[in-house]
């Protein structure tokens, strides 16, 4: 139904449902069918693949990607919404769960909609305040996606494709590039929700693949975590608590910034994801 990312339709069916929108769930809905198609398009699905939507809204995505795949399973946490859900979305393959999508165990309800190991990506217009946490899950979790195709503000964005030495990079960057290669599909203008949000947004695909460094993913987060906790700071500085708490001297510290090529002076801004695990793996060896 096409008419679910219509700007009239929308109004009319929120006015007759005496639906408003809650600010503490995030809820925009996407009122342009281009967009949608696009996000739909960029996501690639083949008939034989399964999906895990997030926050449905109307069901604009919903409808579009069932047309495509083989099922479609998504999270609402709005009870007024998987109300109306019930009503419009009508597709034998979509199955909507009420529940909150950062709570609930992802794994258990696909396996509950009969999920048996196929092919699985995960789409979602998220909410801005369960952003990163959200994409982490995704990316953390033991779920094989393909890929995370993904609505996130503009500036979230910016840090998930931010390179070193920007002003944007940080520890999202670095988590992102340690589970996938991440892309920007479009950017998305505020004007094509409703209620609009005060930012613009951008989609972004995260195509997954196992992790190309080979340090303990716990450490390595921990020392890159640390290195960005006070972003003025050098790495020498800033992981002087870490290394205190791994009993290693400032001695230890410079042996590892030396044996891992890294200048002593250098900000964690400046090093990329290889750095960071060949000076990780450096310090390890004096644990």
């Amino acid at each position: 139904m096409t008419q679910m990312a219509h700007p009239s339709f929308v109004r009319k069916l929120m006015k007759e449902r005496g639906f408003n929108t809650k600010k503490r769930f995030g809820q925009n809905f996407l009122v342009d069918q281009n967009i949608v198609n696009k996000i739909v398009a960029s996501a690639n699905l083949q008939g034989d693949e399964w999906v895990l939507e997030i926050g449905p809204g109307l069901g604009a995505l919903t409808t579009l990607m069932a047309q495509e795949a083989e099922q479609v399973v998504a999270m609402e946490i709005d009870r007024d919404l998987v109300a109306i859900l019930g009503e419009l979305v009508l597709e034998p393959n979509i199955q909507i769960v009420e529940g909150d999508a950062l709570a609930l165990d992802w794994e258990e309800l696909l396996k509950k909609a009969g999920w048996q190991g196929q092919p699985l990506k995960l789409v979602a217009n998220l909410p801005y305040y369960l952003t990163t946490p959200l994409i982490m899950k995704g990316l953390e979790s033991d779920l094989p996606f393909r890929e995370l195709v993904v609505m996130v503000q503009r500036e979230v964005a910016d840090r998930i494709l931010a390179e070193p030495a920007s002003k944007d990079f940080g520890v999202l960057s670095l988590a992102v590039q340690y589970f996938s290669e991440p892309s920007l599909v479009l950017k998305v203008p505020r004007t094509v929700f409703l209620p609009a949000p005060n930012v613009d947004s951008a989609v972004v695909q995260l195509k997954t693949h196992p992790p190309q460094v080979d340090a303990p993913r716990d450490e390595l987060f921990a020392v890159i975590r640390a290195s960005f906790q006070q972003r003025r700071k050098t790495v020498r500085n800033a992981l002087k608590p870490l290394i205190k708490e791994w009993g290693l001297s400032s001695e230890d510290l410079d042996t590892a910034l030396e044996r891992a090529e890294l200048e002593s002076g250098l900000r964690g801004e400046r090093l990329s994801l290889e750095d960071f695990n060949r000076l990780t793996k450096e310090l390890l060896k004096g644990v």
